[in-house]
């Protein structure tokens, strides 16, 4: 296997597409070193290697030749989001595969999937003498900005929806970038039957071209498209519902609209043992508008026994949206797909410690068909990785709490982060979608909201019988180390600005107190902590004022050295692993 996911590696590299090149600026002539090995040295001395073997249990001969397939599609999907986050990636990721290319800077490559690096004091370096991060990465024009695109829709206020298309690249309109969008077209007439009117708007286009997935990375996704219906034929006779969804899932990609796919996935009932998120799902990567979205697959085992166990732990989800603090309640399925899998292997955006997805994001695919949640086993289970969670929380907390924290409220807090997502607002008041009315606001309040219901739904759950008291106590100290963070997080980062958002708020509530160098909770204070800041953030997310909405954010995301830097301090001092690198048995070979 190593020999032939070598190659397609190799492959992938080579193949990148003259269009989505197209918007980059010129390489230089030769890449050389950015950072010294001294600089390199304590990010890499906070790097721990986490191997994922193999799954036990044992498929079936069709599965596994499915599974080769699919390994096959996620090398380019690789790839193609390497592409997506940088206009050098791929040229940095060959300049390393040099054999005389340093290894520090290699390994730095993978942890980091491209040649930005972050470094302990949470800025964002080049590896490589490459050119300076966007805010648009590699899906906008390079050093695009907002102030530029807002002058053109205002302009033009008929192509703002066709610009911030979730699934299209923007470049400038030059003529080597419509030509080469309209070479992809012409070699693959199938895409320009499945995108009606496209090569008329190529041709009409003024300063901007929008270009589907599907041309701006042709060949590459009709690679894709093969090997994931090579991948159906082989487990049509043992999981034919799982084989529908892959054969949907390729015609996906080629007409960049997920909605035949995404009903298949989430309403088919999979009698195999594998599954897959494919596609380009979330946005987080583009910190210019927050709508684009990025390449990921992840193939994953079922874990029949702990599926059969988590089952029994989801009930009442329409009591729990009824519940929430806001009135405009909605009716929600009370049946949602949802299993524990362990992970075979991740690519694009989904690689790393990714613990548990719910999707599809669109709202009105989740209205029509609902979503499905998918719990990755071996990662929310990992002692590895929950040694390093349990070590920083009770460096951080006052002795007292010290052992409140457990891998099962870790657990249960994802999986009803998940379902969250599934609960509250998911349109304005006056029917716009979030990301299109909150724009870069939009992920940061949807995951806030997110972590707020498991919080205010474990409550409930208690009260019905459903977890101990030594299990809420447990989500409610994965709720509190789920906020604490060891840098000031960048604007840019929608996780981290969300999660000092909750820590000023609960110390706002008297949920947390700084006494004596140490956070002391006050375990009674949670629900008003909760049902105060949820009952905010639903608020802006119904309204879908984007300016309210950075305003909040800005009053909410203030840094105290005296205490946030304390608190920090205190967590670095303990800390044994920063970031993480995942390998995975199943891919047998540099990764």
């Amino acid at each position: 296997m190593r020999t032939i996911l070598t190659a397609l590696a190799a492959l992938a590299l080579v193949a990148s597409n003259a269009f989505a090149q197209s918007g980059a600026p010129a390489e230089r002539s030769a890449m050389a070193p950015a950072m010294t090995e001294a600089e390199t040295a304590p990010i890499l001395q906070r790097t721990q290697t986490l191997h994922l073997p193999r799954p036990a249990g044992t498929l079936s001969a069709g599965e596994e030749a499915a599974v080769r397939e699919l390994l096959a599609a996620g090398e380019i999907m690789h790839a193609l989001y390497l592409e997506q986050r940088h206009p050098q990636a791929r040229a940095a990721q060959a300049y390393l595969s040099a054999p005389q290319a340093r290894g520090d800077l290699r390994t730095l490559f993978r942890v980091m999937s491209g040649p930005i690096a972050t470094t302990l004091e949470n800025e964002r370096r080049p590896i490589l003498t490459i050119v300076p991060e966007a805010a648009g990465k590699n899906v906008y024009p390079h050093g695009a900005t907002r102030e530029a695109f807002d002058a053109f829709f205002a302009a033009n206020p008929g192509r703002r929806d066709e610009i911030l298309s979730t699934r299209a690249v923007v470049r400038n309109a030059t003529r080597d970038a419509v030509t080469a969008a309209l070479a992809a077209l012409d070699r693959h007439p199938a895409l320009e039957t499945l995108h009606p009117g496209l090569r008329a708007r190529l041709q009409s286009s003024e300063q901007y071209i929008s270009v589907p997935h599907a041309v701006a990375y042709a060949d590459d996704i009709m690679a894709v498209y093969g090997h994931l219906n090579a991948a159906a034929a082989h487990i049509e006779a043992g999981d034919p519902a799982f084989a529908r969804y892959l054969r949907l899932r390729a015609r996906d990609l080629l007409a960049d609209d997920y909605e035949g796919g995404d009903a298949a996935w989430v309403t088919g009932r999979f009698t195999g043992a594998l599954n897959a998120q494919i596609g380009a799902y979330e946005t987080y990567d583009d910190s210019l508008f927050g709508v684009k979205a990025f390449f990921s697959l992840s193939l994953l085992q079922r874990d029949e026994d702990a599926t059969r166990e988590l089952a029994r732990a989801i009930d009442g989800i329409q009591d729990i949206e009824n519940a929430l603090p806001y009135d405009a309640h909605k009716e929600v399925r009370s049946a949602i797909p949802v299993a524990v899998y362990n992970v075979i292997a991740d690519f694009g955006q989904a690689r790393g410690t990714n613990t548990a997805t719910i999707l599809p994001n669109e709202a009105y695919l989740a209205r029509q068909y609902g979503r499905t949640i998918l719990m990755r086993g071996n990662i929310l289970r990992s002692p590895t990785l929950f040694a390093n969670t349990e070590r920083e929380f009770n460096a951080a907390v006052a002795a007292a709490h010290q052992g409140d924290l457990t891998l099962d409220g870790g657990f249960y807090r994802t999986l009803w982060h998940e379902i969250g997502h599934y609960l509250g607002v998911d349109q304005t008041a006056d029917g716009r979608d979030l990301d299109v009315a909150l724009e870069d606001n939009a992920d940061l309040l949807e995951e806030m909201k997110a972590d707020l219901v498991s919080l205010f739904a474990a409550r409930m759950l208690h009260a019905r019988g459903l977890f101990s008291d030594a299990q809420l106590r447990s989500i409610y100290a994965s709720g509190v180390r789920r906020v604490l963070q060891k840098n000031r997080p960048r604007r840019a980062q929608p996780y981290q600005t969300m999660q000092l958002i909750q820590w000023n708020w609960f110390l706002d509530r008297g949920l947390l107190r700084f006494e004596d160098g140490a956070l002391a909770i006050d375990y009674a204070r949670y629900p008003d902590a909760v049902d105060s800041l949820l009952r905010e953030v639903l608020a802006l997310q119904r309204n879908g004022d984007r300016a309210a909405a950075s305003a909040f954010i800005d009053r909410w995301t203030a840094w105290d050295e005296s205490l946030h830097g304390v608190t920090a301090q205190r967590m670095r001092a303990v800390e044994q692993a920063r970031f993480t690198l995942v390998t995975y048995e199943a891919l047998d070979g540099p990764q």
